[in-house]
């Protein structure tokens, strides 16, 4: 108790110390330090009656002479739980961010799948039945030696020119990977690498209304699938460029042959460019409905997918009709 009375006695004639914002700040310590300076006065037994303490008359009083444990461990505890105030405890979001490895497309199950795909690709075409009903005996007798005779070295040519294609988006598209994981910031890195049928599935779990969760899901895939995208894109600018400095060395041309190669390799570029954008943009409406009308995980793969596939096709065809430009 008497350290309680220094206290008081010490606010009486400084009012500054009980203003708003310092009894805030303060209010904590002054109780902490009351409590420790009257337990130390009633432990030491030392009387404070009519003595000078720091300039101060104290007069001992009798009531009260000790705290008791419980009233000092209510203090301790009321000033732990202050500070452990889950107000106090602010959490942070871990991007995990995992990378696929630099080769993948070499491994064995997508090196097969890339295979299988590119050759069924030009060789079902040459499975295709021919009919000649309306000739006659002897010319379908005459034409079936020729149509016999099928070309399979060009469908092969085609088939491996292909897989190195496929081989070397995958590819460059890992390195997207990693540079962007490098230069650019961990949240962003983390929503292109992210796993877009996973998103759709958690997306679907939180019970959102369709629109919501069409445009949640298509935004996820339109960021997800940029990097392959870009790195298509890479792939047929280079190819472009790479048959242009070719012919460039191969042929001696003229100025004005050089002029219409250039606007030729000019509307290649454009022509990827457009292609590139629209299968982003198409393969993201696929996945939004995709995800909504069919299960989330397996509607954003397949409406990515055919998204992906349709876009080029119809922008090409729109353009075509409308600009008349073969790109």
């Amino acid at each position: 108790m008497a350290g309680i009375a220094i206290v008081l006695d010490l606010l009486r004639k400084n009012p500054s110390l009980y203003t708003g914002q310092s009894l805030h700040s303060n209010g904590l310590f002054s109780a902490t330090v009351a409590a420790s300076a009257a337990a130390a006065a009633v432990s030491a037994g030392t009387p404070f009656a009519s003595r000078a303490l720091f300039g101060i008359s104290v007069a001992h009083c009798d009531a009260g002479a000790a705290l008791s444990e419980d009233y000092i461990s209510s203090i301790r505890s009321a000033t732990t739980n202050i500070f452990q105030h889950d107000s106090l405890k602010y959490r942070t979001k871990e991007y995990k961010i995992e990378l696929k490895p630099l080769f993948s497309a070499f491994e064995l199950r997508a090196f097969a799948m890339t295979s299988v795909r590119s050759f069924l690709m030009f060789y079902l075409p040459l499975l295709e039945p021919r009919s000649n009903i309306e000739e006659d005996d002897d010319e379908f007798l005459q034409d079936t030696q020729e149509e016999r005779h099928l070309d399979l070295v060009v469908p092969l040519k085609k088939s491996v020119k292909q897989i190195v294609r496929e081989t070397t988006v995958v590819t460059t598209r890992r390195v997207l990977e990693r540079i962007a994981v490098h230069h650019v910031s961990q949240r962003m890195a983390w929503k292109l690498l992210k796993d877009a049928p996973k998103s759709a599935v958690r997306k679907a779990e939180r019970g959102m209304p369709r629109l919501v969760y069409f445009y949640s899901v298509s935004r996820t895939t339109i960021r997800g699938h940029f990097l392959g995208v870009a790195a298509s894109w890479l792939v047929q600018v280079g190819i472009e460029f790479y048959r242009y400095i070719s012919s460039l060395i191969k042929e001696e041309s003229d100025e004005l042959d050089k002029a219409e190669k250039i606007k030729f390799l000019g509307k290649k570029v454009a022509g990827a460019t457009v292609k590139c954008s629209a299968s982003l943009v198409f393969a993201s409406i696929g996945a939004g409905i995709g995800a909504t009308l069919i299960r989330p995980s397996a509607g954003q793969w397949i409406g990515c997918a055919v998204g992906d596939l349709a876009g080029p096709i119809i922008v090409s065809v729109c353009l075509e009709k409308v600009l008349h430009m073969d790109l």
